[in-house]
């Protein structure tokens, strides 16, 4: 258990992850980011999840990091000397990792957003899979507001997510960015009237992914990512690997029978992943 979220995956495989400190606009203080990420490592070890969806609660999805932090000696933020410096690029790290989690789970990750999506709340979802949101939902780049760069993966991802004219002018203003131009811009997948349908709409969407075979889902988002960060001929030599890893005709068969039944396949979960040490 923890302060930040609730977490539960249920008897469709399904994790649902959700912000629930409203009252703060569901800001992330340094506990949030291992705790983040320690969730979402396990459902990756335990292969219980097939899709994992992070919502929230109240007004915002997230107003971002809580600016107290910055005044936390718990944050690790002294620069003063150069070996203070390497600790402080340690740390950076490592909070940088606790987002990479989400860009590197076996299992897509779906961000339903209402409200604003502020600062280091755009980080997180950036690095999931895809993005939805309500209506009165708004993005912003809100480091450059307080005189800092942004710096958790928001600048590295978001340009390979939106056109990058856009992107920059986004990190170099702080402007908001609405759901419509957020829609257009292909930031988001769709648009919801309101936070009740967003969510229905992002669980009719996780149930259609969990329906299908878990290891071709994880092979689809291993070969999508690698694509993404690597030229073509670089990513078809890996999809030769990766194929002749994952070819299995026993769970295409069972893929094909809930095809033509239309109805969700019975599929084996992903085997449990053992950590060393």
């Amino acid at each position: 258990m923890n302060d930040f979220f609730k977490l539960t995956v249920d008897d469709q495989a399904i994790a649902h992850l959700q912000l629930t400190r409203p009252e703060q606009l569901n800001t992330m203080s340094p506990a949030f980011f291992p705790a983040l990420r320690d969730a979402v490592r396990g459902l990756h070890d335990s292969g219980d999840a097939r899709v994992l969806v992070i919502s929230s609660t109240g007004k915002h999805f997230s107003a971002g990091m809580a600016l107290d932090t910055f005044a936390s000696q718990d944050a690790k933020l002294d620069t003063s000397n150069a070996r203070a410096r390497l600790n402080f690029q340690a740390t950076l790290r490592q909070l940088m990792d606790c987002f990479t989690a989400l860009d590197e789970a076996r299992f897509p990750v779906l961000c339903a957003v209402q409200g604003g999506c502020i600062g280091g709340a755009l980080d997180l979802a950036a690095a999931c899979d895809m993005r939805y949101a309500t209506a009165e939902a708004f993005f912003c780049v809100q480091e450059i507001q307080i005189g800092m760069t942004a710096d958790l993966g928001v600048l590295q991802r978001l340009q390979q997510i939106i056109p990058a004219g856009l992107a920059r002018e986004m990190a170099y203003t702080g402007e908001r960015l609405s759901a419509e131009r957020a829609l257009a811009a292909g930031l988001v997948n769709a648009v919801l009237p309101d936070a009740e349908a967003l969510l229905a709409h992002v669980m009719t969407v996780a149930r259609q992914i969990a329906g299908k075979s878990p290891l071709a889902i994880t092979g689809s988002k291993m070969a999508l990512n690698h694509a993404r960060d690597h030229g073509v001929a670089d990513s078809l030599a890996q999809m030769c690997l990766l194929q002749s890893a994952i070819f299995d005709t026993e769970e295409m068969a069972r893929a094909i029978m809930a095809w033509q039944l239309k109805k969700p396949g019975e599929f084996k979960p992903l085997a449990p992943i053992e950590r060393v040490g």
